[in-house]
């Protein structure tokens, strides 16, 4: 063990009370505390930041604390109160986020955000222009209360109310525990009821909430955004102490005991069986208590071995996927589905780890869903709504899977979850064909010659194509330089000639299967990657104009030939308009959010009709053509997708599509 470290101390044994953390047993080192200064100051110009908080807002959010007591041996408590006060998370939008489903956009159908998703698969650009429907903007700015969420009901927006109306008081934090009361005001229905309010939260993120307003939701409730805004807006109001178990090393024996016996007499109903439980089993020599070196404190902090990743109700996910897919039928089901898809996007683009783990507990439901079973016995399809559903969580696996800084333990986890599910009888084809016993006109046609018969052919799942994307990688040192720079290009003198990097502009090109190009595309902006997802969809377009003009030269060129055997098309065999991965769509959106315009008044405030989106020409980077912009490329793309020449699709569902 390195110098200075001393021997970690064991867990605590899961027979102690449930609220319990890891042992602490470092002494509290005695100083002066932070003193008045370091309180946020509220001025419009702020003093420089001193070196003590550049350092604990650094460690606050990436350490531990366990680790930094265990890399330390004495740790001032001035530095302690520091790394305590910026562990609470920062940034309002994190809170809206896990408070409320994102903003609606005007133009976009449903409740599903700018933010989250490119158009549902099988929908092309088409639809996105006519609907409006860019990814663009970004989720609720911070404190700006009027572009967050549509409707006072949402949670987000109650909590700011509730703040604003002075409804938060008792607000204590206690190391890494927020405690406080928020008060909902009489109304015509209801009487005044004040509730209590606890946090936990650890390297800036939220751990763990309670409220005595007992709500089961997916999200947040109002009174615990309340409590959270408060401390991000008014840290200064806010009583700050070190974690308990620092305060009781600081008392002598007398102290200790008169402050049991009060704490047993205050709460004398709820506290005295446990009480006496464990004095027995702490006066007992050989009890499993006595084995334990230290004793659990729940505010000091989680353990080095905890996950840090942001409190998401799982049980309640899992619930509200499933009543949703028991209600298939209904309009506003399916636009529940679609805005849990994008809350996935949104903390993908976050880079939240609980986008995968949300996903991943969607999935699950999805798949015991007793409808597929019943659709597979009786040899029938599922309804146009469900493909689509089944499409967009197919291409959801697909981005997280092409997270550029995933881990490779990350990867082969999903890649055998996804297996699994892949193998089960009941997963759905990516065709949309439960069988050959289903009528398929594709047989009738001419070109039906040029597919693989579809009993030797293998079989294909929703999630086959991001098995797929888990064997592609990032690694490519021409791929690195397209998205890392806007001018990138070839050297003059090595544009003479054929290359199969670079058009003869000197453009860089990306020659990979357009499909899964635009994958890519679409996992760097999912991630959060937007400008370098910008320059690859730039490449990507610059490559389908080279293979667009060469395929009209060899046509040109062998045009005769081609008339004289009554072919008079180029057939493709795979078409991109109507693909479960929707590449032109993918491409549209990523270029066209760029050229919106950030108006609040094209937000839908829930006053009237909501403004259309407001796009204008934002010049390409880098490229030589000084009249070129992203929206006339998103225009171009769009036409090359609905021009395609392609023959028609095995199975019912590609072939509607």
């Amino acid at each position: 063990m390195a110098e200075g470290r001393r021997e970690q101390p064991p867990h605590p044994l899961f027979s102690l009370p449930p609220a319990s953390k890891r042992p602490c047993l470092r002494p509290a080192p005695r100083g002066p505390g932070p003193g008045p200064g370091h309180s946020m100051p509220s001025s419009r110009y702020r003093s420089p930041e001193s070196l003590l908080d550049c350092a604990a807002k650094a460690v606050a959010e990436k350490w531990a604390f366990e680790r930094v007591e265990e890399r330390f041996e004495r740790i001032p408590e001035p530095v302690q109160r520091r790394i305590v006060y910026w562990s609470f998370p920062r940034n309002e939008k994190e809170i809206c986020m896990y408070s409320s489903f994102q903003c609606r956009v005007a133009g976009e159908e449903g409740p599903v955000a700018a933010t989250g998703g490119a158009a549902s698969a099988g929908s092309g650009a088409t639809t996105a222009a006519a609907g409006g429907g860019s990814a663009a903007g970004t989720a609720a700015t911070a404190g700006a209360a009027g572009a967050v969420g549509t409707g006072d009901g949402l949670p987000f927006r109650r909590g700011i109310r509730l703040l604003e109306t002075g409804c938060v008081e008792n607000v204590l934090q206690v190391g890494f525990h927020l405690s406080g009361t928020v008060t909902e005001p009489t109304t015509s229905s209801e009487p005044e009821v004040t509730h209590k309010v606890a946090i936990s939260f650890d390297r800036c993120k939220i751990t763990s909430v309670t409220c005595g307003c007992g709500n089961r939701d997916i999200f947040y409730c109002a009174h615990v955004v309340a409590l959270s805004l408060y401390r991000i807006r008014k840290p200064e109001q806010v009583k700050l102490r070190l974690p308990i178990s620092e305060t009781l090393f600081q008392m002598n024996r007398d102290q200790l005991q008169k402050l049991v016996q009060y704490l047993i007499t205050a709460h004398h109903t709820e506290v005295l069986p446990t009480a006496q439980k464990l004095a027995d089993e702490i006066l007992s020599s050989n009890s499993e208590i006595n084995q334990v070196h230290g004793a659990p404190d729940p505010t000091a902090g989680a353990s080095i071995d905890d996950d840090n990743c942001w409190h998401l109700d799982e049980d309640q996910v899992r619930e509200q996927v499933k009543q949703f897919l028991s209600q298939g039928g209904y309009y506003g089901s399916g636009k529940q589905l679609n805005s849990m898809f994008a809350k996935v996007r949104e903390m993908l683009r976050m880079r939240d780890s609980n986008g995968a783990r949300m996903l991943t507990l969607i999935t699950e439901q999805f798949m015991a869903d007793p409808r597929l079973s019943l659709w597979r016995q009786q040899g029938t399809g599922m309804t146009d709504k469900c493909r689509q559903l089944w499409d967009e969580l197919g291409a959801l696996w697909v981005c997280v899977v092409l997270n550029p800084h995933c881990k490779s333990e990350e990867k082969s986890t999903w890649l055998k979850q996804l297996k699994k599910w892949g193998d089960m009888d009941v997963c759905p084809l990516e065709d949309g064909n439960y069988g050959s016993e289903l009528p398929n006109i594709t047989n009738a046609l001419p070109q039906s010659n040029l597919a693989q018969d579809s009993v030797s052919r293998p079989r294909r799942t929703v999630f086959t194509r991001a098995n797929e994307a888990c064997d592609l990688h990032w690694q490519d040192s021409h791929l690195q330089r397209i998205i890392s720079s806007d001018y990138y290009m070839s050297p003059s003198y090595q544009r003479e000639g054929e290359s199969l990097l670079f058009n003869p502009q000197g453009l860089p090109l990306w020659l990979d299967h357009v499909p899964t190009a635009c994958a890519r595309v679409d996992a760097l902006r999912s991630h959060g990657y937007s400008r370098e997802a910008l320059r690859l969809a730039v490449a990507i377009i610059n490559t389908l104009r080279l293979q667009q003009q060469r395929q009209m030269d060899i046509y040109k060129h062998q045009k005769k030939e081609l008339l004289q055997r009554g072919v008079t098309s180029t057939t493709n065999l795979e078409g991109w308009v109507g693909h479960p991965l929707d590449p032109i769509g993918c491409l549209f959106i990523t270029l066209t959010e760029t050229c919106r315009v950030d108006d609040d008044n094209s937000m839908d405030t829930g006053e009237g009709e909501p403004r259309p989106p407001v796009y204008h020409h934002v010049p390409v980077w880098g490229c030589p053509d000084a009249g070129e912009s992203y929206l006339t490329l998103a225009l171009e793309v769009t036409l090359m997708g609905m021009g395609q020449q392609r023959i028609m699709p095995e199975g019912l569902y590609a072939q509607d599509k």
